[in-house]
């Protein structure tokens, strides 16, 4: 790849019209290359048919296409599928189709590594090497929709942002790849499908309500009292929960959405009545519903699966306060593709 050419999926409508005016084409020729980028998902210029070898070649003096690879995927016993992908300059993140009964949903990643350093979380522990690109997104959910209709016969449904990375931290190239991924020229895929889930950034949180994104927000929230949640999430000391709910509360202003809290329980960590009863004046303070989790292990002794009657505990104690509540079964544990395990373990290359 020339260092001189830049990737075309990072240039606007707007700027290739410009280029194109300025090569002596007509402006409307940019949203032909437009449609083949974005819509049909194509990986070099020869693949777009409808344009002049001449103006193929044109793209191809002074473009490329940076697209991902799909290097290894792995096939669990549910159904799930992880993808190892290979981005452009040979770094790798992780991907995964997970199919239920009526749906199917895209777990995608925002960054090569990532920026914070949950204590549970395999991700947590590689270094953040670089926000993903718009196009990089995008190309994961095109990757994923195709999987979707070539195993299951149906295309995606649904796409969570819950892959490698805290998608807060990549704000300005996550929300332009679900620009692309809604957008009537790109996916068309309603906002409405899409989930955003955070550990809990406030300031950017406030940012989202304001821009007025349409897509739903989950946060990975694990504990109610802040010296719990500073012990697992270090980077919570921060980011106290007084912040976080103040934010929360601004979204749902803004939005009229909603927050779905992600939670784990761990024995001996946030088993207890304390924490259960934090959980739910939490939750009152903010419309929202809890997915308690099932722990996914990491070879870290520190954290264990509470047991059984903890979980019910907790589940009891949120529908007596009226929040909705749903316990969720982990998917793709065999291959390492549950929530938390994200680390490329098998792909034999690293982050």
């Amino acid at each position: 790849m020339s260092v001189s050419k830049k990737d075309i999926r990072a240039y606007s409508l707007e700027e290739l019209q410009a280029f194109f005016v300025e090569q002596g084409d007509r402006p409307f020729r940019a949203k032909q290359v437009y449609q083949w980028l974005w819509s049909k998902g194509v990986h070099d210029f020869d693949g777009m048919t409808n344009l002049s070898k001449s103006t193929r070649k044109l793209l191809d003096d002074h473009f490329t296409i940076n697209h991902i690879a799909v290097d290894q995927q792995q096939r669990s016993e549910d159904g799930t599928i992880k993808n190892a992908i290979r981005l452009f300059d040979g770094r790798v993140v992780e991907s995964v189709l997970i199919p239920v009964a009526d749906r199917t949903t895209a777990c995608v990643s925002s960054q090569v590594g990532c920026s914070l350093d949950c204590a549970f979380c395999a991700t947590a522990r590689l270094d953040r090497m670089r926000n993903l690109q718009p196009d990089e997104i995008f190309d994961q959910v095109v990757a994923i929709d195709q999987q979707s209709k070539a195993y299951f016969d149906r295309p995606l449904s649904n796409i969570v942002f819950m892959g490698m990375g805290e998608p807060l931290m990549n704000y300005n190239n996550v929300l332009k790849a679900i620009e692309k991924i809604t957008d009537a020229s790109g996916l068309g895929m309603s906002p409405k499908r899409i989930t955003l889930s955070t550990s809990g950034l406030p300031k950017l949180i406030r940012k989202m309500a304001d821009d007025q994104v349409q897509f739903h927000l989950a946060v990975s929230l694990h504990s109610a009292l802040q010296s719990t949640r500073e012990s697992i999430m270090p980077f919570a000391q921060k980011f106290p929960l007084t912040d976080l709910l103040s934010a929360l509360q601004h979204w749902y202003v803004q939005t009229k959405r909603q927050v779905t809290f992600e939670y784990v329980v761990w024995k001996g960590i946030n088993d207890d009545q304390q924490h259960i009863k934090a959980l739910v004046d939490f939750c009152l303070r903010v419309p929202s519903k809890v997915n308690l989790i099932e722990y996914n292990a990491i070879g870290d002794d520190a954290f264990v699966q509470a047991a059984p009657e903890a979980i019910e505990a907790y589940l009891s104690a949120l529908k007596k306060a009226r929040i909705t509540a749903t316990i969720r079964r982990s998917r793709g544990k065999d291959i390492d593709a549950a929530c938390g395990q994200l680390a490329n373990k098998k792909s034999g290359i690293p982050v």
